[in-house]
């Protein structure tokens, strides 16, 4: 019987390190990703992910793996290189969660809101709006497909930063600089209308108090400026996430189209 199973030793060696291969880049892909690598998500749901998501990658991307190596030497110096690009691409998307946390803080200081509802427990303390936004963010992410998108967004990656390739220098600080200024304009973006209303209000409160010393205007404009925060945010809410949520689903689409 063993004599009949070794003409499928090899194709079975195949199959393992084509496995392994896509495994290494995904898991630390994964590790950093958008909803699925979230602090909240069990280190065993992440994991069972990571091998869901290699049984789909895969045999997309056979061709471009290679044979399996003649060494251990061979096996790291190709392996090496994929958990680096995993990690590379994964926080590219963890960009645009930084830019709702980031929208979220500036709304908060800017309404005065962040010292009211920020909390200081947890691993990520941020103020309450931002925190709104990063969960209602991933929700609507996620209701709009982002298993797929990911998927695809994985496949891409191998035809940007072939299989056993090193990251570019080059292409590591262009890219990197993009999007990051990407993800500073967003947030700035979508937290602008908290920043001209925080602007009205105290330009309005500065003539108040010049036209009126003895008013103790910061009684009167607090409560005012976190009612109209809140109003704002209300009303803005929506807005801001369906501009969120353009932006990332074309990063998904065409990674780095500002960039090539």
């Amino acid at each position: 019987m063993i004599a009949e199973l070794q003409p499928f030793l090899p194709i079975s060696q195949e199959i393992l390190w084509l496995g392994f291969a896509v495994f290494i880049r995904i898991s630390a892909m994964m590790a950093v990703i958008p909803a699925f690598g979230d602090q909240v998500v069990p280190m065993r749901i992440r994991f069972a992910l990571s091998v869901m998501f290699t049984f789909v990658v895969a045999p997309a991307i056979a061709p471009l793996i290679g044979s399996v190596p003649q060494s251990l030497f061979d096996a790291s110096a190709l392996l090496g290189p994929e958990f680096l690009a995993g990690l590379f691409f994964g926080i590219l998307l963890r960009f645009f969660i930084f830019a709702l946390q980031l929208a979220g803080s500036i709304a908060a200081q800017s309404t005065s809101l962040a010292q009211i509802f920020g909390g200081s427990a947890g691993v990520d303390p941020q103020p309450a709006i931002a925190h709104t936004l990063v969960v209602a963010g991933t929700a609507l992410a996620a209701a709009a497909g982002l298993h797929v998108q990911a998927a695809s967004y994985m496949i891409h990656s191998y035809r940007l930063v072939p299989f056993g390739v090193a990251l570019h220098g080059d292409m590591v600080s262009t890219v990197g600089m993009a999007e990051v200024t990407r993800a500073f304009t967003l947030g700035f973006t979508l937290a602008a209308p908290f920043l001209i209303a925080s602007l009205i209000y105290n330009v309005v409160l500065g003539v108040i108090n010049r036209a009126m010393p003895q008013l103790m205007v910061s009684f009167v404009g607090a409560p005012a400026i976190t009612a109209g925060g809140l109003l704002l945010f209300f009303l803005a809410a929506p807005i801001m996430l369906a501009i969120w949520l353009a932006a990332y689903a074309n990063f998904m689409m065409v990674p780095f189209g500002a960039v090539q």
